[in-house]
């Protein structure tokens, strides 16, 4: 117990210790730059099909535990992108409320997800009928921990997709809230098994998810299909978990 204790909390304590030491290098949050990263071609020179997971650090000591993330989508031909957000003010679901690859007040983001083409074409509509069919929708809905948050919401929507074997990185606190009210189950992925206390703690297994340990929203966890460590407020460390 003594052990697990300490790999939980020591990376969330070293997470601290570089936020407490270097800060996070965006200043005021209010003012913090939201720009475009330049992660995504213009869609008017892009005519296929597209679809991103983004995923940056959380504002100010948030960034201490958590990752912020959304999602965008583009049709083929679409002269646009649109970028998903689940958010704290006003209605939960915001729809291009920011730049598709912007940063997040000041974070830079990186890709989780990234799939073109084709197969995007065939992906986009069961993500948009699950982001039209989110439960919780309305003001007041949005609940930072243990969720539903951003991160419960891509969860929804990338759940849709379980042939992309899309994994969260541990970062992405709320991802285990269950959002469709189920406690024990099968993964996405039908690779394995979870079980979860409402997203409070919770354990789930399987050949695509790995070995991850909730515990009040610190994820630890290991992958042995693509070979990494999950540490909580740190992330994951070893190969990529694919896009």
């Amino acid at each position: 117990m003594l052990i697990l204790l300490f790999l939980l909390l020591a990376p969330i304590a070293a997470s601290a210790a570089r936020y407490l030491w270097l800060g996070d290098g965006r200043g005021n949050w209010q003012t913090a730059d939201r720009s475009s990263a330049g992660l995504l071609p213009p869609a008017s020179t892009h005519p296929e099909a597209m679809i991103r997971v983004f995923a940056a650090r959380a504002v100010r000591w948030r960034s201490i535990f958590a990752v912020h993330t959304w999602i965008v989508v583009k049709e083929k031909d679409a002269p646009t992108y649109t970028r998903y957000d689940y958010t704290a003010w006003g209605d939960p679901i915001r729809s291009n409320g920011f730049a598709p690859d912007g940063r997040w007040f000041g974070a830079l983001p990186e890709a989780i997800v990234a799939v073109d083409g084709e197969r995007a074409e065939v992906l986009i509509p069961r993500i948009r009928k699950v982001i039209e069919n989110y439960r919780f929708r309305a003001y007041g809905d949005y609940s930072p921990w243990p969720g539903p948050n951003s991160n419960t919401f891509v969860q929804a929507a990338v759940d849709s997709i379980p042939e992309l074997h899309v994994v969260l990185p541990p970062t992405a606190i709320g991802k285990d809230f269950p959002y469709d009210g189920r406690w024990i189950g099968i993964t996405p992925s039908g690779t394995g098994a979870f079980a979860t206390l409402a997203g409070y703690v919770g354990l789930t297994v399987g050949w695509v998810e790995g070995l991850e340990l909730n515990f009040f929203g610190a994820v630890l966890g290991l992958d042995v299909r693509r070979p990494a460590v999950k540490l909580p407020g740190l992330g994951r460390f070893g190969f990529a978990a694919g896009l």
